[in-house]
C-alpha cells in the first residue's frame, strides 16, 4: 500500500472531534479512517450523521454482506477489514463466506438465496451503477420497498467510503484483517487489490 495522503489528527482532539468519535466509537479508539477525515471537521460530522450503522430495516448479517461485497468490489481492503473485526461476530459469517465475498464468481452453495440476490445486487450497482428489472423481481421477493431503499444506499454509501479509504490511502487497522491471499477455486477470481 502507498504512504497515506492524509495524516490522522492526534490527541488531544477538539471537543467537537472528540464528541464524533465518542458517538461511533463507544469507547474505543477511533479509527484511522475517521481521525483522518477529522482534517476537515465537517465533513466528519456530516459522514458520521450520514452512517448507516444503526439499526435499519434489513438485518445486520445483510447489511453486513452488502458492505463486505461492495468494499471488496472497490478493493478497500481497510473497510472490509474494519467490517469483518467489528461486525463479524455478530453476522456469523463462516471464513469460506468472508473469503468468498472477494471473489468472483461468488461460490452459490456458500449462501442462502436471499443473500445470493445482495451479492447479485452488490455487483450491478458496481458493474452498471443499475439493476436489471429481472434481478429488481428477483430482490422483491425477498425485500420490501423500504428494505431495497436502504440496501442501494448502503452499496452507495460503501463505493464512497471506500473510495475516501483508498484516495487517501488511510493505512491498514493492526487489527482489521486483510482480504483473502488466494482464490480457492480454479474457477474464481481474487477481487482484492482493485476494482473489479
Amino acid at each position: 500500500m502507498n504512504e497515506p495522503r492524509i495524516q490522522p489528527v492526534e490527541a488531544p482532539y477538539d471537543p467537537d472531534i472528540q464528541a464524533a468519535f465518542d458517538r461511533v466509537m463507544s469507547g474505543a479508539p477511533p479509527l484511522l479512517l475517521f481521525r483522518c477525515v477529522a482534517r476537515n471537521p465537517r465533513v466528519l460530522q456530516r459522514m458520521m450523521a450520514g452512517g448507516l450503522l444503526d439499526r435499519g430495516s434489513i438485518s445486520l448479517r445483510e447489511r453486513e454482506l452488502l458492505i463486505l461485497r461492495s468494499t471488496a468490489r472497490c478493493g478497500a481492503e481497510y473497510e472490509w477489514g474494519v467490517h469483518v473485526a467489528a461486525f463479524n461476530a455478530k453476522a456469523g459469517f463462516s471464513q469460506a463466506q468472508l473469503a468468498d465475498t472477494c471473489r468472483l464468481p461468488v461460490d452459490a452453495g456458500l449462501w442462502e438465496e436471499s443473500e445470493l440476490a445482495l451479492l447479485a445486487m452488490a455487483d450491478a450497482l458496481h458493474e452498471q451503477a443499475d439493476i436489471d428489472d429481472d434481478l429488481w423481481q428477483r430482490l422483491r421477493g425477498y425485500f420490501s420497498e423500504e428494505q431495497l431503499v436502504e440496501c442501494v444506499m448502503l452499496a452507495g454509501f460503501y463505493h464512497a467510503v471506500s473510495f475516501l479509504v483508498k484516495g487517501l490511502r488511510v493505512a491498514l487497522e493492526d487489527r482489521a484483517p486483510r482480504f483473502p491471499s488466494a482464490p480457492e477455486s480454479a474457477g474464481s477470481r481474487e477481487l482484492g487489490r482493485g476494482c473489479s
